[in-house]
């Protein structure tokens, strides 16, 4: 069995993984911490009945008498790169879910997993429909010369543009390296009606919207055509495949690895 800690437990997407972890048959659930509800059974939070591992709030102290294998951290952009450097000191393998990591900090992180020799992976989405939807769209930027994303998310996520749309630009310009391929010369009458800059010059539009979890579309063209790929979640749940997919890849390999689709090939 693989011992699992799971990190912003009481989180919307933190419940969803204790759940996943609670009822898949080769993971056992040995740590749960959060920010709220020290002492609490989170089984009683999440399915609904006992489980006998009780909430903590002290990550470093949970880490090191629950010594669990490999932990799951769904929390905020604001803590999540000391979280990670902290289960890499451990010596914890970790899947990181929390978005919001900047460049340098996810080179940091790489280079420490590797000095010392403890797994971790982050991706910026977990549903397996997302990861293919990046993946189609690296294939379908080598025959497009203009492209633009637009992703949608619920109106209480802190971080934009999505670290699944930065993903998706990042591999987009992999295949090609300028999207804008005659366009004229623009002026914003309102600053960032455009949306933002990535890479290959491919602009990512956000929107923050209640009703909405997580939707992601990538529109490319070229002269009498459109090619339009499309994401949409509809349940949190949709993550789970793809989070337990991970945790099982990592369980077997000590490595570092950026997005879910190196391990989807």
């Amino acid at each position: 069995m693989i011992k699992i800690g799971v990190i912003g437990a009481l989180g919307k997407m933190g419940r969803e993984v204790v759940k996943a972890v609670l009822n898949a048959d080769d993971t056992q659930l040995v740590m749960a911490v959060d920010i709220l509800g020290e002492g609490t059974d989170i089984g009683t939070k999440t399915v609904g009945k006992e489980c006998n591992v009780f909430i903590e709030t002290n990550l470093e102290n949970a880490l090191k008498t629950k010594k669990p294998d490999i932990v799951i951290d769904f929390t905020q952009p604001s803590t999540i790169y000391e979280h990670t450097l902290t289960y890499i000191k451990n010596h914890v393998k970790s899947v990181i879910g929390t978005t919001g990591l900047k460049d340098k900090e996810i080179e940091e992180i790489k280079k420490l997993s590797k000095e010392n020799n403890t797994g971790c992976l982050i991706a910026p989405n977990f549903s397996t429909g997302a990861v293919l939807l990046m993946m189609f769209a690296k294939q379908a930027a080598k025959y497009f010369n203009n492209a633009e994303i637009i992703e949608l998310h619920h109106n209480q996520k802190k971080d934009a543009p999505s670290g699944t749309a930065i993903k998706t630009a990042q591999l987009m310009a992999e295949s090609n390296p300028d999207f804008t391929l005659g366009n004229c010369k623009e002026t914003e009458l309102l600053e960032g009606a455009r949306g933002a800059k990535s890479e290959a010059n491919i602009h990512i539009h956000s929107v923050r919207m209640p009703g909405y979890i997580a939707s992601e579309e990538v529109i490319f063209g070229a002269s009498g055509q459109i090619l339009k790929l499309a994401h949409h979640t509809m349940e949190r749940s949709c993550y789970m495949a793809g989070i337990l997919l991970a945790v099982r890849y990592l369980n077997d390999n000590n490595e570092f690895i950026y997005g879910l689709d190196n391990i989807m090939q």
